[in-house]
Protein backbone atom coordinates (compact mmCIF):
# COMPACT_ATOMS: atom_id res chain seq x y z
CA UNK A 1 0.00 0.00 0.00
CA UNK A 2 2.84 2.13 0.40
CA UNK A 3 3.59 4.79 -2.05
CA UNK A 4 6.53 6.91 -0.86
CA UNK A 5 9.17 5.16 1.13
CA UNK A 6 10.25 8.77 2.17
CA UNK A 7 7.05 9.86 3.86
CA UNK A 8 6.90 8.48 7.54
CA UNK A 9 3.00 8.58 7.99
CA UNK A 10 2.52 8.17 11.96
CA UNK A 11 -1.03 9.77 12.20
CA UNK A 12 -3.11 6.26 11.68
CA UNK A 13 -5.68 7.24 14.48
CA UNK A 14 -6.46 10.42 12.41
CA UNK A 15 -6.89 8.74 9.26
CA UNK A 16 -5.54 5.69 7.39
CA UNK A 17 -4.48 5.12 3.71
CA UNK A 18 -7.33 3.39 1.53
CA UNK A 19 -6.37 -0.03 0.84
CA UNK A 20 -5.91 -0.39 -3.02
CA UNK A 21 -8.33 -3.47 -2.59
CA UNK A 22 -10.98 -1.28 -0.92
CA UNK A 23 -10.33 0.88 -3.62
CA UNK A 24 -10.77 -1.28 -6.23
CA UNK A 25 -13.98 -3.14 -4.48
CA UNK A 26 -15.48 0.52 -4.72
CA UNK A 27 -14.78 1.07 -8.27
CA UNK A 28 -16.25 -1.86 -9.46
CA UNK A 29 -19.36 -1.56 -7.16
CA UNK A 30 -19.47 1.84 -8.92
CA UNK A 31 -19.51 0.44 -12.16
CA UNK A 32 -21.37 -2.82 -11.94
CA UNK A 33 -23.62 -2.23 -8.54
CA UNK A 34 -25.31 1.37 -9.36
CA UNK A 35 -28.76 0.72 -9.53
CA UNK A 36 -30.92 1.63 -5.83
CA UNK A 37 -31.11 -1.45 -3.79
CA UNK A 38 -34.67 -0.44 -2.56
CA UNK A 39 -35.90 -0.13 -6.43
CA UNK A 40 -37.16 -4.04 -7.21
CA UNK A 41 -35.45 -5.23 -10.71
CA UNK A 42 -32.58 -7.15 -11.48
CA UNK A 43 -29.95 -4.69 -11.37
CA UNK A 44 -31.00 -3.31 -7.87
CA UNK A 45 -31.55 -6.75 -6.33
CA UNK A 46 -27.71 -7.18 -7.17
CA UNK A 47 -27.10 -3.70 -5.58
CA UNK A 48 -28.76 -5.18 -2.29
CA UNK A 49 -27.30 -8.58 -2.53
CA UNK A 50 -23.58 -6.61 -2.32
CA UNK A 51 -25.03 -3.94 0.79
CA UNK A 52 -25.92 -7.40 2.44
CA UNK A 53 -22.76 -8.98 1.55
CA UNK A 54 -20.58 -6.27 2.81
CA UNK A 55 -23.24 -6.41 5.85
CA UNK A 56 -22.23 -9.84 6.78
CA UNK A 57 -18.06 -9.42 6.30
CA UNK A 58 -18.59 -6.26 9.27
CA UNK A 59 -21.08 -8.34 11.43
CA UNK A 60 -18.54 -11.75 11.03
CA UNK A 61 -15.94 -9.32 13.08
CA UNK A 62 -18.03 -8.68 16.17
CA UNK A 63 -19.62 -11.84 16.33
CA UNK A 64 -23.02 -10.46 16.27
CA UNK A 65 -25.86 -11.10 13.81
CA UNK A 66 -25.85 -9.10 10.35
CA UNK A 67 -29.26 -7.51 11.06
CA UNK A 68 -27.70 -5.84 13.73
CA UNK A 69 -25.40 -3.97 11.84
CA UNK A 70 -26.83 -0.56 10.15
CA UNK A 71 -24.33 1.39 7.58
CA UNK A 72 -23.88 5.32 8.37
CA UNK A 73 -21.46 7.82 7.05
CA UNK A 74 -18.94 7.93 9.99
CA UNK A 75 -18.52 6.90 13.61
CA UNK A 76 -18.98 10.67 14.79
CA UNK A 77 -22.47 10.07 12.93
CA UNK A 78 -23.08 6.55 14.70
CA UNK A 79 -22.11 8.33 18.16
CA UNK A 80 -24.85 10.66 17.83
CA UNK A 81 -27.73 8.43 16.43
CA UNK A 82 -26.51 6.23 20.01
CA UNK A 83 -26.78 8.80 21.80
CA UNK A 84 -29.65 10.98 20.99
CA UNK A 85 -31.72 7.82 20.12
CA UNK A 86 -31.18 5.99 23.45
CA UNK A 87 -31.44 8.94 25.70
CA UNK A 88 -34.26 11.10 24.64
CA UNK A 89 -37.10 8.03 24.97
CA UNK A 90 -36.21 7.33 28.26
CA UNK A 91 -36.71 10.51 30.05
CA UNK A 92 -40.36 9.28 31.36
CA UNK A 93 -38.33 7.37 33.60
CA UNK A 94 -34.71 8.67 33.85
CA UNK A 95 -32.45 11.78 33.73
CA UNK A 96 -28.70 11.10 34.66
CA UNK A 97 -26.06 9.90 32.48
CA UNK A 98 -22.89 8.24 33.12
CA UNK A 99 -19.98 9.04 30.58
CA UNK A 100 -16.23 8.57 30.96
CA UNK A 101 -14.59 11.47 31.14
CA UNK A 102 -12.22 11.40 27.83
CA UNK A 103 -14.81 10.71 24.85
CA UNK A 104 -14.18 12.05 21.73
CA UNK A 105 -16.34 14.91 20.87
CA UNK A 106 -19.13 12.91 19.07
CA UNK A 107 -20.04 11.29 22.43
CA UNK A 108 -18.88 13.94 24.76
CA UNK A 109 -20.62 17.07 22.89
CA UNK A 110 -23.92 15.53 22.41
CA UNK A 111 -24.04 14.22 26.00
CA UNK A 112 -23.31 17.34 27.39
CA UNK A 113 -25.87 18.70 25.27
CA UNK A 114 -28.28 16.80 26.45
CA UNK A 115 -28.07 18.77 30.16
CA UNK A 116 -30.31 21.56 28.48
CA UNK A 117 -33.25 19.02 27.95
CA UNK A 118 -32.74 18.24 31.14
CA UNK A 119 -30.61 15.66 31.82
CA UNK A 120 -28.08 15.25 34.83
CA UNK A 121 -24.76 14.01 33.34
CA UNK A 122 -21.74 12.13 35.40
CA UNK A 123 -18.04 12.35 34.06
CA UNK A 124 -16.22 9.84 35.80
CA UNK A 125 -12.24 10.98 34.84
CA UNK A 126 -9.56 8.69 34.18
CA UNK A 127 -6.53 7.64 36.43
CA UNK A 128 -3.60 9.34 36.12
CA UNK A 129 -2.57 6.29 33.77
CA UNK A 130 -5.23 6.88 31.18
CA UNK A 131 -7.47 3.99 32.46
CA UNK A 132 -11.00 4.19 33.33
CA UNK A 133 -11.88 2.77 37.56
CA UNK A 134 -14.64 0.14 36.16
CA UNK A 135 -15.56 0.35 40.21
CA UNK A 136 -16.18 4.11 40.03
CA UNK A 137 -18.00 4.45 36.70
CA UNK A 138 -20.28 1.48 38.13
CA UNK A 139 -21.47 2.94 41.25
CA UNK A 140 -22.61 6.23 39.67
CA UNK A 141 -25.02 4.28 37.84
CA UNK A 142 -28.46 3.90 39.62
CA UNK A 143 -31.94 3.76 38.87
CA UNK A 144 -32.54 6.63 37.51
CA UNK A 145 -29.51 6.24 34.67
CA UNK A 146 -30.59 6.39 31.24
CA UNK A 147 -28.02 6.14 29.50
CA UNK A 148 -23.79 4.75 30.17
CA UNK A 149 -21.36 5.14 27.79
CA UNK A 150 -17.46 4.51 27.39
CA UNK A 151 -14.82 3.99 24.36
CA UNK A 152 -13.36 0.83 23.99
CA UNK A 153 -10.02 2.35 23.02
CA UNK A 154 -8.94 5.85 23.95
CA UNK A 155 -8.13 7.86 20.85
CA UNK A 156 -5.49 10.08 22.26
CA UNK A 157 -3.76 7.55 24.69
CA UNK A 158 -4.54 4.04 23.09
CA UNK A 159 -5.74 3.00 26.54
CA UNK A 160 -7.81 -0.32 26.62
CA UNK A 161 -11.02 0.05 29.08
CA UNK A 162 -12.43 -3.12 30.57
CA UNK A 163 -16.05 -2.94 28.25
CA UNK A 164 -16.93 -6.97 29.03
CA UNK A 165 -17.02 -5.91 32.67
CA UNK A 166 -18.55 -2.65 32.22
CA UNK A 167 -21.56 -3.98 30.11
CA UNK A 168 -22.47 -6.31 33.01
CA UNK A 169 -21.72 -4.63 35.44
CA UNK A 170 -24.10 -1.68 34.22
CA UNK A 171 -27.32 -3.99 33.34
CA UNK A 172 -26.61 -5.54 36.79
CA UNK A 173 -27.22 -2.09 38.37
CA UNK A 174 -29.81 -1.35 35.78
CA UNK A 175 -31.12 -3.66 33.14
CA UNK A 176 -32.99 -0.66 31.46
CA UNK A 177 -29.93 1.55 31.18
CA UNK A 178 -28.81 1.37 27.78
CA UNK A 179 -24.71 0.79 26.79
CA UNK A 180 -23.04 2.32 24.25
CA UNK A 181 -19.20 1.90 23.49
CA UNK A 182 -17.09 3.79 20.83
CA UNK A 183 -15.21 1.23 18.83
CA UNK A 184 -13.76 3.12 16.23
CA UNK A 185 -10.48 3.16 17.60
CA UNK A 186 -10.55 -0.62 18.87
CA UNK A 187 -11.71 -2.21 16.02
CA UNK A 188 -9.67 -4.32 13.98
CA UNK A 189 -6.94 -3.33 16.22
CA UNK A 190 -8.35 -5.83 19.01
CA UNK A 191 -10.63 -8.52 18.98
CA UNK A 192 -14.18 -7.55 19.45
CA UNK A 193 -16.62 -10.61 20.45
CA UNK A 194 -20.25 -9.03 21.17
CA UNK A 195 -21.02 -12.64 22.66
CA UNK A 196 -18.07 -11.88 25.08
CA UNK A 197 -19.43 -8.14 25.64
CA UNK A 198 -22.50 -9.28 26.49
CA UNK A 199 -24.77 -5.86 27.67
CA UNK A 200 -23.37 -3.34 24.55
CA UNK A 201 -26.64 -2.33 23.30
CA UNK A 202 -24.72 0.07 20.73
CA UNK A 203 -21.43 0.51 19.03
CA UNK A 204 -19.81 2.52 16.79
CA UNK A 205 -17.25 1.99 13.62
CA UNK A 206 -15.75 3.93 11.62
CA UNK A 207 -14.08 2.51 7.78
CA UNK A 208 -11.30 5.86 7.18
CA UNK A 209 -9.37 4.38 10.78
CA UNK A 210 -9.41 1.23 8.66
CA UNK A 211 -8.17 1.45 5.35
CA UNK A 212 -11.84 2.07 3.92
CA UNK A 213 -12.27 5.81 2.56
CA UNK A 214 -13.88 8.53 4.20
CA UNK A 215 -17.65 8.58 4.33
CA UNK A 216 -18.45 5.24 5.54
CA UNK A 217 -18.92 3.57 9.09
CA UNK A 218 -21.22 1.40 10.99
CA UNK A 219 -23.73 1.13 14.20
CA UNK A 220 -24.38 -2.26 16.10
CA UNK A 221 -27.53 -2.35 17.38
CA UNK A 222 -28.34 -5.11 19.37
CA UNK A 223 -31.62 -6.59 18.26
CA UNK A 224 -33.63 -6.53 21.86
CA UNK A 225 -32.83 -2.54 21.93
CA UNK A 226 -34.40 -1.54 18.46
CA UNK A 227 -37.37 -0.85 19.79
CA UNK A 228 -36.30 1.52 21.99
CA UNK A 229 -33.86 3.48 20.14
CA UNK A 230 -35.34 6.38 18.50
CA UNK A 231 -34.28 7.38 14.71
CA UNK A 232 -33.02 11.01 14.52
CA UNK A 233 -33.98 11.19 11.04
CA UNK A 234 -37.11 10.67 9.56
CA UNK A 235 -37.56 9.02 5.62
CA UNK A 236 -37.59 6.08 4.07
CA UNK A 237 -37.13 2.91 5.31
CA UNK A 238 -33.77 2.28 4.11
CA UNK A 239 -31.26 0.68 7.37
CA UNK A 240 -34.62 -0.66 8.76
CA UNK A 241 -35.50 2.28 9.55
CA UNK A 242 -32.55 3.57 11.65
CA UNK A 243 -30.80 6.05 8.97
CA UNK A 244 -33.56 7.23 5.51
CA UNK A 245 -31.70 7.96 2.35
CA UNK A 246 -30.57 5.95 -0.25
CA UNK A 247 -27.39 3.52 1.11
CA UNK A 248 -24.04 4.02 -0.32
CA UNK A 249 -23.33 0.61 -1.88
CA UNK A 250 -19.87 1.19 -3.00
CA UNK A 251 -18.26 2.27 0.07
CA UNK A 252 -20.09 0.09 2.18
CA UNK A 253 -18.61 -2.75 -0.27
CA UNK A 254 -15.61 -0.89 0.85
CA UNK A 255 -15.96 -1.19 4.13
CA UNK A 256 -17.02 -5.39 3.54
CA UNK A 257 -12.94 -5.50 2.24
CA UNK A 258 -11.46 -3.62 4.91
CA UNK A 259 -13.33 -5.20 7.17
CA UNK A 260 -12.57 -9.02 5.91
CA UNK A 261 -9.07 -7.91 5.20
CA UNK A 262 -8.46 -6.65 8.60
CA UNK A 263 -9.93 -9.47 10.71
CA UNK A 264 -7.64 -11.90 8.56
CA UNK A 265 -4.44 -9.87 9.27
CA UNK A 266 -5.45 -9.03 13.07
CA UNK A 267 -2.99 -11.52 14.79
CA UNK A 268 0.25 -10.61 12.56
CA UNK A 269 -0.77 -7.10 12.41
CA UNK A 270 -0.73 -6.88 16.77
CA UNK A 271 2.51 -8.44 16.45
CA UNK A 272 4.66 -5.72 13.82
CA UNK A 273 2.61 -2.99 16.09
CA UNK A 274 3.85 -4.24 18.71
CA UNK A 275 7.38 -4.35 17.72
CA UNK A 276 6.87 -1.26 16.86
CA UNK A 277 5.46 0.01 19.56
CA UNK A 278 8.92 -1.14 21.76
CA UNK A 279 11.18 0.20 19.06
CA UNK A 280 9.84 3.62 20.06
CA UNK A 281 9.48 3.49 23.83
CA UNK A 282 12.75 1.82 24.25
CA UNK A 283 14.05 5.02 22.08
CA UNK A 284 12.39 7.58 24.23
CA UNK A 285 13.56 5.99 26.97
CA UNK A 286 16.89 7.29 25.74
CA UNK A 287 15.74 11.12 25.35
CA UNK A 288 16.04 13.17 28.35
CA UNK A 289 12.75 14.82 29.82
CA UNK A 290 10.54 12.31 27.81
CA UNK A 291 7.12 11.35 29.70
CA UNK A 292 5.18 8.64 28.18
CA UNK A 293 1.38 8.60 28.79
CA UNK A 294 0.00 5.55 27.09
CA UNK A 295 -0.60 3.02 29.34
CA UNK A 296 1.75 -0.57 29.07
CA UNK A 297 -1.38 -2.32 28.07
CA UNK A 298 -2.64 -0.09 25.34
CA UNK A 299 -3.46 -0.82 22.18
CA UNK A 300 0.32 -1.12 20.40
CA UNK A 301 -1.00 1.24 17.40
CA UNK A 302 -1.06 4.60 19.94
CA UNK A 303 2.10 6.17 21.76
CA UNK A 304 1.18 9.33 23.60
CA UNK A 305 4.00 11.50 24.75
CA UNK A 306 5.26 14.96 26.24
CA UNK A 307 8.67 16.49 25.47
CA UNK A 308 8.19 18.41 28.68
CA UNK A 309 9.90 21.50 26.81
CA UNK A 310 8.65 22.23 23.45
CA UNK A 311 5.42 23.26 22.05
CA UNK A 312 3.52 20.28 20.46
CA UNK A 313 2.88 22.09 17.08
CA UNK A 314 6.18 23.72 16.89
CA UNK A 315 7.27 20.15 16.75
CA UNK A 316 4.61 19.04 14.62
CA UNK A 317 6.03 21.69 12.17
CA UNK A 318 9.32 20.90 12.53
CA UNK A 319 8.92 16.74 11.72
CA UNK A 320 6.86 17.91 8.98
CA UNK A 321 9.65 19.08 7.49
CA UNK A 322 11.44 15.92 7.17
CA UNK A 323 8.31 14.25 5.99
CA UNK A 324 7.59 13.00 9.50
CA UNK A 325 3.80 13.43 10.30
CA UNK A 326 2.55 12.64 13.90
CA UNK A 327 -0.21 14.75 15.71
CA UNK A 328 -0.38 16.59 18.96
CA UNK A 329 -3.88 14.95 19.68
CA UNK A 330 -7.60 14.07 18.43
CA UNK A 331 -7.87 15.36 14.88
CA UNK A 332 -11.29 16.76 15.42
CA UNK A 333 -10.14 18.93 18.45
CA UNK A 334 -8.49 21.05 15.52
CA UNK A 335 -5.28 22.25 17.83
CA UNK A 336 -7.00 22.28 20.89
CA UNK A 337 -5.43 21.39 24.10
CA UNK A 338 -6.41 17.43 24.55
CA UNK A 339 -9.41 17.22 26.87
CA UNK A 340 -7.99 13.31 27.25
CA UNK A 341 -4.93 14.43 28.97
CA UNK A 342 -6.29 17.13 30.97
CA UNK A 343 -9.02 15.11 32.13
CA UNK A 344 -5.74 12.68 33.64
CA UNK A 345 -4.92 15.80 35.75
CA UNK A 346 -1.68 16.05 33.91
CA UNK A 347 -0.06 19.56 34.31
CA UNK A 348 -0.27 22.23 31.87
CA UNK A 349 3.32 21.64 30.40
CA UNK A 350 2.52 18.08 29.45
CA UNK A 351 -0.53 18.92 27.79
CA UNK A 352 1.00 22.01 25.59
CA UNK A 353 3.85 19.49 24.75
CA UNK A 354 2.15 16.24 24.07
CA UNK A 355 2.60 14.54 20.99
CA UNK A 356 0.79 11.19 19.31
CA UNK A 357 2.29 8.70 17.38
CA UNK A 358 -0.12 6.07 15.74
CA UNK A 359 1.17 2.99 13.65
CA UNK A 360 -0.66 1.03 10.91
CA UNK A 361 0.98 -2.48 9.55
CA UNK A 362 2.62 -0.23 6.97
CA UNK A 363 4.79 0.96 9.35
CA UNK A 364 8.12 -0.15 9.58
CA UNK A 365 11.56 0.54 11.68
CA UNK A 366 12.66 3.09 9.41
CA UNK A 367 9.77 5.16 10.20
CA UNK A 368 10.54 4.77 14.07
CA UNK A 369 14.28 5.59 13.69
CA UNK A 370 13.42 8.46 11.30
CA UNK A 371 10.79 9.84 14.63
CA UNK A 372 13.47 9.36 17.15
CA UNK A 373 16.21 10.81 15.75
CA UNK A 374 13.33 14.19 14.36
CA UNK A 375 12.84 14.44 18.25
CA UNK A 376 16.75 14.14 18.85
CA UNK A 377 17.63 16.85 16.85
CA UNK A 378 14.15 18.93 17.58
CA UNK A 379 14.70 19.14 21.33
CA UNK A 380 18.19 20.43 20.39
CA UNK A 381 17.51 22.95 18.11
CA UNK A 382 14.02 24.12 18.95
CA UNK A 383 13.03 26.79 21.43
CA UNK A 384 12.25 25.79 24.40
CA UNK A 385 9.09 26.76 26.56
Amino acid sequence: MRLNESLHYLDNAATTMVDPQVAQAIHQAMLARWANPSSLYDPAVESQLSLETARARVAKTLNCRSDEVYFTACGSESNNMAVWGAALPRRDWGDKIVVSGFEHPSVQRPIRALRDFGFTVVEILPERDGTLSTEKFLAAVDKRTVLAACMAVNNETGAVQDIAALAAGVKKKNSRTHFHVDAVQAWLRMPIDLKQWKGVDTLSLSGHKVHAPKGIGALFLCDNQRQTLRPPYLGGHQERGLRPGTENVPYAAGLGVAAQNGAKTLKSRQNHMAALNRRLREGLAELDGITVHSPQNAVAEVVNFSTGCVNSQTFINYLSTRQIYVSGGSACDKGEPSHTLMAMGLDDTAVRTALRVSFCADNTEADVDALLAGLRDGLNELQHI
